[in-house]
C-alpha cells in the first residue's frame, strides 16, 4: 500500500483551518463547489466534478475538534476507493500545520502521481486563500494539469 502524504504550514488560525475541513462550507472553499451530505461522523459526503453523478463518495470516519478530519472513500476512481483521506491539524510555531495523507492506494501508477500533484494544488490553494484573500481555487475554478482535470 501506498500513501501521498504532504505538510503545507497556513498563518491562519487552527480553528479557521480545521473548519475548512470539517465543514461542507469550508470544503466547497477549496476542493470542489459541488457536494452534498453532512460531515458528520458515520455520514456520507458526495463530491461532485463534473456531470450529475458524484465522482467521490467518502465516509467520514473521525472528525476530532481542531484536530483531525478521517475519511473512507466508499465510491470513487477504482484506486480510491478504500482508501482513507486524513487531514492532521496542528499548531507548529506561528502558523498552522496541515498533515495530509491519502492513504492505502494499491496502484502507484500515473493516476496517484495525478492525484498527488492535484492535493498539493488544492492545499496551496487554500493556504493562499487564508492567507491573503485570494479567490478560491476549488472545482471548476482549478487548473486542469493532465487528462484527468
Amino acid at each position: 500500500m501506498a500513501d501521498i502524504r504532504l505538510r503545507v504550514g497556513i498563518k491562519a488560525p487552527v480553528d479557521e483551518v480545521f473548519r475548512t475541513f470539517a465543514t461542507v462550507e469550508g470544503l466547497k472553499t477549496f476542493w470542489t463547489e459541488k457536494i452534498d451530505g453532512e460531515s458528520r461522523e458515520g455520514e456520507l459526503l458526495r463530491f461532485f466534478f463534473i456531470g450529475e453523478t458524484p465522482r467521490a463518495v467518502m465516509r467520514v470516519d473521525e472528525i476530532k475538534n481542531q484536530r483531525l478530519v478521517r475519511w473512507r472513500c466508499m465510491v470513487g476512481p477504482a484506486e480510491w476507493v478504500h482508501t482513507k483521506v486524513i487531514f492532521d491539524i496542528g499548531f507548529d510555531d506561528d502558523e498552522t500545520s496541515v498533515l495530509f495523507t491519502h492513504a492505502d492506494w494499491t496502484d502507484t501508477g500515473p493516476f496517484m502521481h495525478h492525484c498527488s500533484t492535484k492535493w498539493a494544488y488544492f492545499l496551496l490553494g487554500l493556504k493562499d486563500m487564508l492567507e491573503t484573500g485570494a479567490p478560491s481555487i476549488a472545482f471548476p475554478n482549478d487548473a486542469h494539469i493532465s487528462k484527468w482535470g
